[in-house]
């Protein structure tokens, strides 16, 4: 009965955060008495919503009503568990809009409809409008935050249920590298928002359903598990389990690579995360992530390789056996193109020693414990190019022929997968 009548209030509030997105712009709350610190501390990832280029993101994307609302939605909470049902309700609307909006169910302004930057962006400032909200009773402020961040990622999402469909569990990233470039964006991110929710015609005639969450590139988030939060679900019986899982980062110019080996080690610095954090390994000290239950040192993806490698246009697809590793009794990292070698040390896995190695480590660690028979894996996409040489353009007819090239060959590659 408890859980009923916290889906039912969830629900109410839900409706009533949909209201206040389609209400006219005049519309728009008194603050008053609703005071806000504009000077509580950001960190580096919101830092960067200075810059006015990432505010365009939102505003020229169909998915500023959020931001214009949000903190006069966040006064209406008369203490902290009304607060925390708003935020999932808000974070739960703006990532149906993400998806809505790359699946062409709602206006995407200016921008392309499959452009994964405007979620990434909005959910931002939000975020930065939550750190300023000063309610007039005791919140969780972190608490409120993940609350916030897993539901606008998708974790609060799940399949339909509907029998005789089977059910493909994926992941994608949020863009990064941002420091040189803030109008980066993540293919992986765009694939899997345009992924979620549909069915497809597998190559044996099936119909698989996707669902899908986006990731934070923060190592922090990882050290408290979200990645195992949005897989564990799906790796335990009942109408949420999988039949396939895979996480998808982007990784190489001009090719896919399946990775055949994820590796138990962070190994990436002096790479730095979103927010300006280091892993804590190096290439001749990897280190172990947080967090981290038993597990081997390597594990070797189960996904139908040959089938899913058959995907040959536009971009080539190869399976990526390459590791690097400590040998056992050695001292000095060692990179083997044919996998590791018994005993060794994890330094990095196909895919490096960077969080796209880590969410396959982690995903196929746990689908070890709950579902060894699962096919399992990462996939990454090529980097995605064509940005315009004028820094203050947000988008240009080549950046979205290749966007929509990846975000259709991941398809296709799904669409190969024999479960």
């Amino acid at each position: 009965m408890t859980s009923l009548r916290r889906a039912t209030t969830l629900a109410a509030t839900l409706v009533g955060t949909l209201a206040a997105l389609l209400a006219p712009a005049t519309a728009r709350a008194d603050q008053a008495g609703c005071p806000t610190v504009t000077t509580a501390p950001v960190d580096t990832e919101q830092a960067r919503l200075r810059d006015p280029r990432t505010a365009a993101f939102t505003e020229r994307s169909g998915l500023d009503s959020f931001v214009h609302r949000f903190p006069a939605a966040l006064c209406t909470a008369g203490d902290a568990e009304q607060a925390e049902q708003l935020v999932d309700a808000w974070g739960q609307a703006l990532w149906q809009a993400g998806v809505d909006r790359s699946q062409g169910r709602r206006a995407h302004g200016e921008l392309p409809a499959r452009d994964d930057r405007p979620l990434y962006w909005t959910r931002l400032a939000m975020t930065v409008q939550l750190a300023h909200w000063q309610p007039g009773f005791e919140i969780d402020r972190a608490g409120l935050r993940a609350r916030f961040e897993d539901a606008s990622r998708g974790l609060d999402d799940g399949f339909s249920g509907r029998p005789g469909v089977r059910r493909i569990f994926v992941s994608g990233f949020d863009p990064f590298g941002l420091d040189t470039e803030p109008r980066r964006a993540n293919p992986s991110g765009a694939a899997v928002l345009e992924l979620h929710g549909r069915r497809i015609t597998l190559a044996d005639g099936g119909t698989a359903e996707i669902r899908a969450v986006v990731l934070p590139v923060r190592y922090g988030d990882f050290d408290e598990g979200i990645v195992e939060r949005a897989f564990g679900p799906h790796l335990t019986p009942g109408r949420q389990a999988a039949d396939l899982i895979t996480s998808i980062s982007q990784g190489y110019p001009g090719l896919f690579t399946l990775e055949a080996w994820a590796g138990r080690a962070r190994s990436a610095d002096p790479a730095t995360d979103n927010t300006g954090t280091l892993s804590g390994g190096t290439r001749e000290h990897p280190a172990t992530a947080p967090g981290l239950g038993d597990g081997p040192e390597f594990i070797r993806t189960t996904l139908p390789t040959d089938t899913m490698t058959a995907v040959q246009q536009p971009y080539p697809v190869l399976l990526n056996t390459s590791v690097t590793e400590i040998p056992e009794g050695g001292a000095s990292p060692v990179d083997r193109e044919d996998g590791p070698t018994p005993g060794s040390r994890a330094v990095a896995g196909g895919g490096g020693g960077y969080l796209s190695n880590e969410v396959a480590y982690r995903s196929n660690r746990l689908r070890l414990d709950l579902a060894p028979d699962l096919p399992g894996g990462h996939l990454h996409t090529p980097v995605l190019t064509g940005l315009p040489a004028d820094r203050d353009r947000l988008t240009s007819p080549e950046f979205e022929r290749n966007e929509a090239a990846i975000s259709g060959q991941v398809r296709a590659i799904l669409h190969a997968a024999h479960l």
